[in-house]
Formats: C-alpha cells, sequence, structure tokens
C-alpha cells in the first residue's frame, strides 16, 4: 500500500514545486521557488486542509485503489519485482515525471522539483513478504463410514502440520452464511447391529413360530427409553434404529432379523467418532478471515449439534475448527436435506468456500512468517 500512496504523493506535490530564475551576485541561476501560498505561510491547518483534500477527492480515491490493486494482483519476491517495476515507471511516465531505472536490479528512482537542493526522499518496498510454510491438502475418503480420517492420520497426513480447517455445506443456514463455534461443536457417534433369532413359520399359524418380527419392533421401542430414562435429561443422546432387515414373503415368518443403530452421545467414552471440539484460537482465526469474505452479518453462532463428523479425529491430534457454510435457498428450492431425493445444491456458494479455505491457509501462514520475521 505504501508503494501506491508514494506514487500519488508525486500528484501532491508536483503542482507545489516550481523553478525560476534569479540574479545572485550577477549570475543567473535556476532555483526552487515556493509557488503555493499555503507552503509559503506555513500554514499547519491549510496545509492539512489541501492535503485531505487532495488525498480524500474521488478521483484520486479510486486512482490509488487501482493501483493497489494491479500491484497486489502479482506480488513478487524480491529482486523480482519486474511487473511492480513496470507498473510504477508507468505510471511516472504519465506524469513525466524522470526516473532512473533499473537500480539494484529491479529498483525505480524518481525525481521531483528543481534539483537542486535542499532534498528529502520518500522510500516504498515494493517486494512481497515471501510466506514460509507448506498447505496440504487432505483428499480424504470414507468420511460417512468414519473411517477415513483415522486411516489418513495413521499413514501421517498430519505430519507437520500445525492447524487444520474444514467446511460443511448445510441447509440450517441461509446461503453464503458461516456458522460455527468455540468447544464443542458436534456430538461422538457410536453404532451397533444386532440380530434376533427366532424361529420361522407360516404367518397364519405364528403360535408355531417364535416371531423375531414381534421382538425387534418391542426392541426399538425399548430403546428408546434409554434417551428417556437411563440418561440424565441434562444430557443429549440420540438413538436411532435406522435400518430393518427381515423376512421376503408377506405370509412366512421369517427365522430372524438384524437392525442397526446409531447412538449420538456428547462425550460418549468409546465412540465410533469422536466429538469434534473446535480449538478456541483457531476458531478466533477462522471467524477473522470469514467476516472479511461474507461480511460480519453472515457470521453465526451455531449452537451445539448432534451429527458426527470424523473430522474429529483430527481435532484430537493439532488445533483445528470445523465450521459450516450455508446454502438454503428458498427462491431456488433448495430446502432439502441431503438424504432426499429432492436435494440439490446451492452451487453460487461454492465459491465463497474456496475463498474461505484459500483466506485461512493464506492468512494463517502470513501471520505465522510475520512472527517469525525480525523488523
Amino acid at each position: 500500500m505504501s508503494l501506491s500512496l508514494i506514487i500519488f504523493i508525486t500528484i501532491l506535490i508536483l503542482p507545489s514545486i516550481s523553478c525560476c530564475s534569479k540574479t545572485i551576485h550577477g549570475n543567473n541561476q535556476t532555483s526552487c521557488c515556493i509557488v503555493n501560498p499555503f507552503l509559503e505561510n506555513q500554514n499547519s491547518s491549510i496545509i492539512k486542509d489541501h492535503i485531505l483534500e487532495l488525498a480524500n477527492d474521488v478521483d484520486t480515491v479510486d486512482w490509488i485503489k487501482k493501483i493497489r490493486r494491479e500491484i497486489h494482483e502479482y506480488p513478487e519476491l524480491a529482486f523480482e519485482e519486474i511487473k511492480t517495476s513496470s507498473v510504477i515507471r508507468h505510471e511516472l511516465e504519465k506524469m513525466s515525471i524522470g526516473y532512473r531505472w533499473p537500480v539494484a536490479k529491479t529498483g525505480v528512482v524518481a525525481v521531483v522539483g528543481s534539483g537542486l537542493p535542499p532534498f528529502v526522499a520518500l522510500r516504498a518496498d515494493m517486494d512481497a513478504l515471501p510466506i514460509q510454510g507448506t498447505v496440504i491438502l487432505i483428499f480424504q475418503p470414507a468420511e460417512e463410514r468414519g473411517e477415513g480420517a483415522k486411516q489418513m492420520i495413521k499413514e501421517g497426513v498430519l505430519e507437520n502440520v500445525e492447524a487444520i480447517f474444514g467446511l460443511h455445506l448445510v441447509l440450517s443456514s441461509d446461503s453464503g452464511v458461516v456458522a460455527s463455534r468455540p468447544g464443542e461443536f458436534l456430538a461422538g457417534c457410536g453404532c451397533f447391529k444386532a440380530v434376533i433369532q427366532g424361529k420361522g413359520g407360516h404367518a397364519a399359524i405364528p403360535q408355531e413360530s417364535i416371531d423375531p418380527i414381534l421382538a425387534v419392533s418391542a426392541s426399538i421401542i425399548s430403546l428408546q427409553h434409554l434417551v428417556s430414562r437411563e440418561a440424565d435429561p441434562l444430557d443429549t443422546p440420540v438413538v436411532s434404529v435406522a435400518m430393518v432387515d427381515g423376512g421376503t414373503q408377506f405370509n412366512v415368518i421369517p427365522d430372524s432379523v438384524s437392525i442397526a443403530a446409531v447412538v449420538d452421545l456428547e462425550g460418549i467414552e468409546h465412540p465410533t467418532v469422536c466429538p469434534t471440539v473446535n480449538d478456541e484460537r483457531i476458531y478466533e482465526h477462522v471467524i477473522k478471515i470469514s467476516k472479511m469474505i461474507v461480511g460480519e452479518h453472515n457470521i453465526e453462532i451455531n449452537p451445539p449439534t448432534m451429527g458426527s463428523e470424523d473430522f474429529a479425529f483430527y481435532l484430537e491430534k493439532i488445533p483445528g475448527t470445523f465450521a459450516f457454510l450455508g446454502m438454503r435457498n428458498e427462491k431456488a428450492s433448495i430446502v432439502h436435506s441431503p438424504h432426499s431425493p429432492y436435494y440439490t445444491v446451492d452451487e453460487d456458494v461454492l465459491s465463497t468456500g474456496s475463498a474461505l479455505h484459500a483466506a485461512f491457509a493464506y492468512t494463517y501462514l502470513l501471520n505465522a512468517s510475520n512472527a517469525c520475521s525480525s523488523y
């Protein structure tokens, strides 16, 4: 930014300095004459007002922004500032300001005024800060089975990694909203499968059979008593039997029936997937960059959620944060859950997700580089 400001300063001081001729001891000499009365009078209030007037001029502000963006579009490292130097020289030429180039390989030195004493210098560095760091992109399989993260960790993907960030699209928030929370975020998850063995027979003669379907039906209802009568009411367990498999004919009692269920518990001791607990420091960093990308009005504190994510296994190893990115869009009928046949994605938020990932990695490495750099 200092570079574009110094280019602006040339506009500010250029009309304030002119050259005139005067005779000293019979010799004609050229010297610098102050022609702007606000400088001649040394009135600080007038100087301030004049500078601010020029600085806040709409055209000047737009021009400074344009130059800054053009410079930062192609960040260049030390002694590699080819495009940056070209931009500077182009702007100087447009203002008919002479310059010397190359100086120190890629540097530019310009002169405004008469070329006579006294001299004052303004300096702007134009090289980008080299970000010392590496971004690890983890493309993980088997999240739905809760096994992918553990296997990735086992094979060393977190080696030397200091922080991690993950994102999940949700319909619980409007499109473009980032929702998360520090500390406990998602529940731990366990599951079980049970086979109830009976004795098969004809449906018209049930007394000669042991009906496993009836037993399974009673078991499914009884399992809910674990939540209502066995668990602490202040806890938040969920037991859902989501699969029942038994019987192939409408008039035949099967020999056996199997069921499968998922159990979501906060603080579960031996989960299939452990609870997702966000690191508070990384959470604050995520919220900071999220405000930069989506705006403060699109940030939400998400309540603790009973779903689970095997991203939690990464968070057991290193500091990190998991967040939701909303994509609910009622105008586009994007309101159906991921397990609905009508489910679809608001593709307009995908670029926001990409920006959040990139901003997290870039700013984290930048902050780490600054912490290690000396001024």
